[in-house]
């Protein structure tokens, strides 16, 4: 499908793509097919890049500015959730210069605890919402999931696509599911989890990524972390060259947020050069960029001791979250 290089006009086009489930099924399978092997070899040629000294500190202070410090386990405690907001603020309580933390993510139960804990400094407060992880629930659920941790506090939600409805080739459900939970959010950002391990395909990753973006995403996400393959340098690169191509059709920009199995500031750093290779300067930024990994924070931490000292921390340099 050619579509109009006006933004105003585009924006207007992808409106009627959303008219009916058959134009909507029409656009979506007429995205380009996904080469998997270019997709892959790209993703790995990126991931060799070295950069300097003075470039490395600078994209660790960024990576964890980026970082969206998580705890999801039905052990949460109010206490679990006080300290994390605390690492949140000041991730190494001992040099004040590290950066904070972009937001901590909760379920909505804990949303009223963790803004008190982060009160009065620049991290957000996200929520989970939508019968997280599995999205399995009726929508009139859903929405007040949703509602619940707004009015509770939170400054973003991540909801969960149905993926069996996607799947099945119910496009329409799934979009009108995100234009809903969009207008139940409010204020706050909305994050829209595809789980791309259950998507099964490129084609499908690319799909849906359109699909949460013509629903109003204000990020998309890859994953819930709960299951066996999350974020990969390929999906998320994938990603970010949707939200890219959108941007130039509609003057819409969406951040992305890659989330399960990114643990090292190696693996950060790659996702770093994906992003300033694939879509841009533009999304170096936490407004735009986020990484839900928050073992992450810990070997950031250690790495950026060690630029700055010339030696690794000990063991009890950094918290067990």
């Amino acid at each position: 499908m050619t579509m109009p290089t006006n933004a105003s006009a585009a924006a207007h086009a992808l409106t009627d793509v959303t008219a009916s489930d058959s134009t909507l099924r029409r656009f979506l399978h007429g995205l380009p097919g996904v080469d998997a092997v270019g997709l892959e070899g790209r993703a790995a040629s990126l991931g060799t890049r070295s950069i300097k000294t003075t470039a490395k500190a600078y994209a660790i202070d960024l990576a964890i500015s980026m970082v969206d410090l998580t705890t999801l386990e039905g052990a949460d405690t109010p206490g679990k959730v006080r300290a994390l907001g605390a690492k949140a603020v000041h991730p190494d309580p001992t040099d004040r210069t590290t950066p904070s933390t972009a937001a901590v993510c909760v379920y909505p139960d804990m949303v009223a605890t963790a803004k008190k804990a982060v009160a009065g400094s620049t991290v957000k407060v996200a929520s989970v919402a939508t019968a997280f992880p599995a999205g399995r629930a009726p929508l009139g659920v859903k929405l007040a999931d949703v509602r619940e941790a707004v009015s509770a506090g939170a400054d973003e939600i991540d909801m969960v696509i149905d993926r069996g409805a996607f799947l099945a080739g119910n496009y329409m459900k799934v979009y009108d599911e995100i234009v809903a939970v969009k207008e139940a959010s409010g204020a706050a950002r909305l994050k829209v989890i595809f789980e791309t391990g259950e998507l099964s395909t490129y084609d499908n990753i690319r799909r849906a990524s359109w699909l949460g973006m013509l629903g109003g995403a204000d990020f998309i996400k890859t994953s819930t972390g709960k299951v066996a393959v999350n974020a990969t340098p390929a999906n998320t690169l994938l990603m970010l060259e949707a939200v890219r191509d959108f941007r130039a059709q509609t003057g819409i920009q969406v951040g992305v947020k890659p989330a399960g199995g990114i643990r090292t500031s190696k693996d950060a750093i790659k996702f770093l050069v994906l992003v300033n290779e694939t879509a841009g300067e533009d999304w170096l930024d936490n407004h735009w960029f986020r990484f839900g990994a928050s073992s992450l924070l810990n070997d950031l931490l250690m790495q950026r001791q060690k630029l700055a000292t010339g030696r690794y921390s000990g063991p009890d340099y950094v918290t067990v979250d």
